[in-house]
């Protein structure tokens, strides 16, 4: 790929540049000459022929948007001379065939995981402390202050920030200049890590706004998607806190449980403070409780497991022109291989796979599943409607200021995540993975809603690609960060793990790129590596109250 520009499928009526062009350069392209129009910045895209009002534009193969005015040869495509436009989808036409990539090298690998009772792995080990309603949530906050210092949960973090340096100086009397000059910023090494207990890798607070109020299907709703972290197998155990009067009853926690695990044997401690003799008394519960939990979660250790347990959730956000021809199919390669292995990969953003519906649908093992997916994205579409909007506003100002100008043009790219290999299974929101293979779940295209439905249906770990940087995290599912470019790679060090803008340089292959990916994944979910998002404590946890949101 180490060129300036790309046809990215024979079909495509234009193309990308992977550098910026000036304005009457000549170029060359499979066999078509063209002169530049406008300077075109990388990642934008470009006409190959003279486009009419009314035709169509052709990307990845695909149908993505259609011409409101005449395009000369060479000329940019921006958001004023095309508009939205997605093909039409029937049912599954044919019998998919799939040829899976050569997994030679990684049947035989493993990683070291936590081994839970129900058969499932690991690939951490968190204990959950988890509020039935938003009334508990400043117990939450209390029982949070109270626990996780004295037990060593200090967040992992390259540096500190010594605010109490700044109190000692204000008391002794220093002046505002001597304030503003004082040193405040300690290293990682000056904080000492002393855990109470080695093998739990930390207390998790999914916090939350729900619960209570809006809908019974909304408390119900939500009671599934905490259930689901409860019996994730990142999770040792749990402490639930009730008020007692709320729609998320402790009898729908049980059951939702009960529902994903008959045989569920974790330790839970579930307590009611409209049972409690006062505030202080259910706070010194829950943290007792908590604590002799941890006791139980510290015994497990981390033991081989094949890669087949892997349930890795596929995830992009802050998008970019380079997305779909590097990170996202790069990840896709890695999701084919462990797809092959018997993993369980899982895609979602349904509003991100408008336009590509068709090849989904025709990857689906069954005509069941095809009908179940074309039934979720068409009620998806149709409630998305029905309040004055519609998937193609789901580009952001973001996606569309670095080349993605339409939504069929963002979803094209966005399915590559998914790789090339047969649909197992499709799942509504907060369904659980029961298939090996690649699954498709119905969640919003917005990120942290995503990410957390993703680990809600069992993922262990995420992988997260982006091409403008997201600082975005996942209470006990690792979340590994692949930047599209490598100029965010080199801006956002901090928050990118793997640099997939050498597949845009040339110095990588799709293929090479993504068997990295994968070797990234075994190395985390063996706890040898610690993704950035880990590092720096980003916990982001948004239930999707099922509204319509893009």
């Amino acid at each position: 790929m180490n060129q300036n520009c790309l046809q990215i499928h024979p079909k495509d009526n234009i193309a990308v540049a992977l550098r910026d062009i000036k304005k009457f350069s000549v170029l060359h392209i499979n066999h078509i000459e063209l002169e530049v129009k406008n300077d075109i910045r990388a990642k934008h895209k470009f006409a190959l022929h003279d486009l009419k009002t009314g035709d169509e534009i052709i990307m990845y193969g695909v149908l993505v948007g259609v011409a409101n005015q005449p395009i000369s040869q060479g000329t940019a495509i921006t958001v004023d001379n095309i508009g939205h436009a997605a093909g039409d989808y029937k049912p599954k036409q044919s019998t998919f065939v799939w040829n899976p990539p050569n997994i030679n090298k990684w049947k035989n690998r493993a990683f070291m995981g936590y081994h839970r009772a129900d058969g499932k792995v690991g690939t951490s080990n968190y204990w959950v402390v988890v509020p039935l309603t938003f009334c508990e949530n400043n117990n939450l906050d209390i029982i949070k202050e109270a626990i996780l210092e004295p037990l060593g949960y200090l967040p992992k973090r390259d540096f500190f920030i010594n605010t109490k340096a700044l109190v000692d100086s204000y008391k002794a009397g220093n002046s505002i200049q001597e304030l503003l000059e004082k040193p405040i910023i300690l290293d990682a090494e000056e904080m000492i890590e002393n855990r109470v207990f080695p093998n739990v890798d930390g207390i998790k607070f999914l916090k939350h706004e729900g619960g209570c109020g809006g809908t019974r299907e909304d408390a119900e709703t939500l009671c599934n998607l905490l259930a689901g972290y409860i019996t994730n197998p990142n999770v040792a155990g749990a402490t639930i806190l009730s008020l007692g009067c709320q729609n998320a009853q402790i009898s729908m926690i049980r059951e939702a449980i009960s529902k994903r695990d008959p045989s569920f044997s974790k330790p839970i401690y579930i307590l009611e403070q409209q049972q409690s003799k006062s505030v202080e008394s259910f706070i010194s519960e829950s943290v007792k409780k908590t604590f002799m939990g941890m006791i139980e979660a510290n015994t497990i250790e981390r033991e081989p497991a094949p890669l087949s347990n892997l349930t890795v959730g596929l995830e992009c956000g802050g998008s970019d022109g380079f997305s779909g021809i590097s990170a996202n199919p790069a990840l896709g390669y890695a999701s084919d291989i462990l797809a092959a292995l018997g993993g369980s990969p899982i895609l979602a953003e349904f509003p991100e796979l408008h336009g590509v519906e068709q090849d989904l649908i025709n990857r689906c093992v069954s005509n069941k599943s095809a009908e179940r997916f074309t039934s979720l994205i068409q009620t998806y579409s149709e409630k998305a409607l029905n309040v004055g909007s519609s998937f193609e506003k789901n580009p952001s100002p973001g996606n569309i200021k670095d080349g993605l100008v339409t939504d069929a043009m963002k979803s094209a790219g966005a399915a590559k995540k998914g790789g090339t290999s047969p649909v197992t299974d499709v799942l509504d929101y907060t369904e659980p993975v029961t298939k090996p293979g690649l699954n498709l779940l119905c969640t919003p295209g917005n990120d942290v809603e995503s990410t957390t439905a993703l680990v809600g249906s069992g993922a262990n770990i995420i992988v997260f690609t982006t091409g403008l940087g997201t600082p975005t995290g996942n209470p006990i599912a690792p979340v590994i960060k692949v930047s599209s470019n490598t100029s965010l790679a080199k801006k956002m060090k901090d928050i990118i793990d793997i640099n997939a803008g050498t597949i845009i340089s040339g110095e990588d292959s799709i293929e090479t790129k993504g068997e990295e990916i994968l070797e990234y994944i075994i190395q985390v979910a063996s706890g040898k590596r610690v993704p950035k998002a880990v590092q720096l404590n980003q916990n982001d946890f948004i239930p999707w109250k099922r509204g319509i949101s893009l």
